[in-house]
This record gives C-alpha cells, structure tokens and sequence, in this order.
C-alpha cells in the first residue's frame, strides 16, 4: 500500500504541476486571463467570459447587440493575437534552449515585450467589455452579478476541494 501512495501523491503532484503550467500558458493565451477573483483578473478580467454566459438571460437591445457583436469580434481577434505571441515565445525558447548557452536574459526580455503587449491587449478587451456592461439596465447588470456571485462559489468549491485532496 505504501508505493501505491507514493505512486498517487507523484501522480497528484506532477499532474497538479502540468495544470499550473498549463494554465499559465493557457491564461496568457486568453485575453481575459486567468480567474483568480475580483481584481486584476478574475471577475473584472474575465468580465467577457461572464457576461457571454449569462448572454441568454440579459434581453439585449438593438443598440446593445451590435456593441456586443463588435466586443466579441474584438476578443477573438485578441485571442488570435495571444496564441500567436504564446507561439512566438515557444520558437523562441526552443531555439534559445537548443544552444548550448542559451541567452535566458535575451529570452526573458522577449518574453516581457510579447506579455506586455498581451497585457495591453487584455485591458482593451476587458475595457470594451466593461463599456458593454455600463449600458446595461439595472436588471441587466443584476444578472451580471449574480453569474459573477455563482462563478467565483463554483471557484471556492473547486479549490475547497483540492484543498481537501491535497490534504489526504
């Protein structure tokens, strides 16, 4: 029974690893980021993702449609732009760790411009959604929050429960 334990604990480990680094890619990849609460990313950041889901319920007008069609084009370009950066950061770090002194501060700067340019392109993104939401109804904006209020529960009952896996 020990190695079995030991075998699992590893499993555990390296897969919880691969989703950090995963999901580091992954949430610079997405204009939105990552869903880490109510600040710089999450909610506000993630703002898009939210209001998409709670689409069916928020009865948009005219006006509010064709700002939402104009939003949602501008976050699939975003998108495009932020795989395209993650892959040039891929090449480039292949190229540079296939060297046999790989230049790390040359990677890390090029690393810096092509995130920093992601920033940028998020807070964009995140700001047209955020124009998006101030013409929303009062009822509109009620709907927002309550799939704001539901999507960080569901996210403390996730991490509640890895806590609780983890622990084991």
């Amino acid at each position: 029974m020990m190695l079995q334990d030991k075998l699992r604990t590893t499993a555990m480990v390296a897969a919880a690893a691969l989703a950090m680094t995963l999901g580091t890619a992954a949430s610079f990849a997405q204009p939105g980021g990552a869903s880490h609460g109510p600040h710089g990313h999450g909610a506000s950041g993630d703002i898009g993702h939210v209001i998409e889901s709670a689409k069916a319920q928020l009865n948009l007008n005219t006006s509010q449609q064709q700002q939402w069609d104009a939003v949602v084009a501008q976050t699939q370009a975003a998108r495009q732009t932020a795989r395209a950066g993650f892959d040039q950061i891929k090449v480039a770090t292949q190229a540079e760790l296939a060297k046999a002194e790989p230049d790390l501060a040359s990677l890390a700067a090029q690393t810096d411009v092509i995130r920093g340019q992601g920033a940028a392109t998020r807070k964009a993104v995140r700001d047209a959604w955020l124009a998006l939401y101030a013409t929303f109804s009062s009822e509109q904006k009620t709907v927002v929050r309550d799939a704001i209020v539901a999507k960080l529960a569901s996210m403390e009952q996730f991490r509640a429960q890895m806590r609780e896996r983890f622990a084991q």
